[in-house]
């Protein structure tokens, strides 16, 4: 017998009659029940007693245990177990949830740098503009953050909107630069005609696509990382069934009715009764698995065309050749505008503020590009998260290993628990998941757990979303709860994948699905 084993049998020997196997008194059992908070010390026998009404702690011998504390034993259990599941998920948790915030930071502070980017330029270039467009023009970088992240707004209102309220601007100071500053209700009337005679020719409706086929990949992205959040959490308060909670009393807290308050349980007998536990969980690490894959797959697809980060930084050139396609057409537009609206009605001069006509030298204004640091961009913060989250794809397949060999069970072949006393488990070990149960000597498992299963097909859904396959009548995460829908369907075989290009409605449909509530 090796050192450890002389110490576990020297504790043992303090309450435990060696020649006749009994208990001879429940000290120890008051201690450890008071110590781990598991319910009323008072509950606690003085001496042995015959369990006659225990129902799962049973023995031939005397007992410490009473039905009450089986009960407080059994909560305690069930206790133990979620602690260890928070536990072990934490660091998983964390670094999706960081990431989170993350990236939502990032794609806030480079909304602001494309518009700040893109009211330079448009003072160096129109000088006497820039100034009155600087509302309209942070209320769509507004709008376009919100977008990015999720919100179900119209981005081509959003870019008609900016771009009428930039017209009567354009119009008096481009168009008919040689005219006082106009009446609000003329100006009223210029910006309502600007759907009508489509200044910019196709720009407006040329920004909103360009921008919503760039943002529905982050959306995605972000998206899934708020549902491996909400799987997380779902797993984490899993329920567990009656036949697991007797599993866990057996195992854990059985052994201190006969005193045995060190002892843990025998590896095999451990991986048992968790296995058994978690059996739904285990379900779970197929998709979970392909869940890191797809949003790889989809990370990888995020440039040209698809990388927000160079779209927005160019928003300003698109916004900037609008301008001059007005320009342009001054002539036709003069017109236009003088048949619609009638001759200009300028105000009156005590409404013309000396701010109105002033303006800022060209050459005293330094024009910064954007400058992008190459450790803070989305593409380098998902590179790093996905490295991270790649050593976690295993995390469901190997959850109860993890418990029994971390937290539950000895590793060094000292004398443990096997459900009915400290011996060597020789019981048939079966494997995880759901069929594998069957075989089970310590919990009996009849089926999947219901809320798992809907995370499952939470994770089914943006696995195909994450891998740019349309799913028609399927709409948002929460709608497949209910069993809505036909099935995935739809692969795409555009190597770009199914993100679209251009706007329209099929562009809206896709945005709407791809997106979050």
């Amino acid at each position: 017998m090796g050192m450890r084993g002389v110490l576990v049998y020297a504790v043992f020997a303090v309450f435990i009659d060696p020649c006749r196997g009994t208990l001879t008194n429940c000290n120890e059992v008051r201690k450890v029940f008071q110590l781990k908070e598991i319910g009323p010390v008072k509950s606690v026998p003085e001496t042995p007693r015959t369990g006659s009404d225990l129902q799962v702690c049973l023995s031939k011998n005397l007992t410490c245990c009473t039905k009450k504390m089986e009960e407080r034993y059994q909560v305690a259990a069930r206790r133990d177990i979620q602690n260890l599941l928070q536990t072990t998920s934490s660091s998983l948790k964390f670094l999706i949830s960081r990431n989170v915030a993350a990236f939502q930071e990032t794609v806030e502070s480079l909304v602001h740098q494309a518009e700040n980017h893109t009211h330079a330029v448009l003072l160096h270039t129109y000088r006497d503009l820039a100034g009155p467009a600087a509302a309209p023009l942070g209320e769509f970088f507004t709008d376009v953050g919100l977008f990015v992240l999720g919100s179900e707004l119209s981005l081509e209102e959003a870019s008609q909107r900016f771009f009428d309220a930039l017209f009567p601007l354009v119009y008096e100071r481009l168009v008919e630069p040689d005219l006082s500053r106009m009446s609000l209700s003329y100006s009223e009337c210029v910006r309502a005609s600007c759907r009508d005679l489509g200044p910019y020719g196709g720009a407006p409706g040329r920004l909103a696509a360009l921008i919503s086929r760039a943002s529905m990949p982050g959306r995605v992205f972000l998206q899934a990382l708020h549902l491996g959040v909400e799987v997380i959490n779902t797993t984490d308060h899993i329920q567990l069934s009656r036949e697991c909670r007797r599993g866990l009393l057996r195992m854990s807290y059985c052994p201190h009715c006969q005193g045995l308050t060190t002892s843990k349980p025998c590896m095999g007998y451990c991986l048992n009764v968790v296995r058994g536990c978690l059996a739904s969980l285990a379900e779970v690490d197929a998709h979970w698995r392909e869940f890191v894959r797809s949003l790889e797959t989809l990370s990888t697809r995020m440039h040209g065309a698809q990388d927000l980060e160079q779209v927005l930084l160019e928003v300003h050139g698109l916004v900037r050749d609008a301008v001059a396609h007005a320009q342009r057409n001054t002539p036709r537009l003069s017109a236009q505008v003088r048949r619609v609206c009638g001759d200009p009605v300028r105000q009156q001069p005590e409404q013309v503020s000396s701010g109105q006509h002033g303006s800022v030298g060209r050459d005293s204004i330094p024009l910064k590009g954007a400058v992008r640091n190459a450790d803070d961009t989305l593409s380098n913060r998902r590179k790093e998260f996905l490295s991270s989250l790649r050593l976690h794809r295993a995390f469901y397949g190997g959850l109860a290993d993890q418990l029994c060999v971390s937290d539950l069970a000895p590793g060094d072949g000292t004398a443990c628990w096997n459900g009915a006393g400290v011996a060597s488990y020789t019981l048939r070990v079966v494997g995880n998941g759901i069929k594998a149960q069957a075989e089970n000597p310590e919990v009996k498992v009849k089926e999947a757990d219901p809320v798992i299963s809907q995370v499952i097909d939470k994770l089914k859904h943006i696995n195909q979303l994450l891998q740019g396959k349309s799913i028609p009548k399927l709409g948002t995460l929460d709608q497949i709860e209910t069993g809505s829908g036909d099935g995935y369907s739809g692969d795409c075989d555009d190597e770009d994948g199914c993100w679209g290009s251009g706007n329209g409605a099929a562009e809206r449909r896709r945005i709407e699905t791809m997106s979050t509530q």
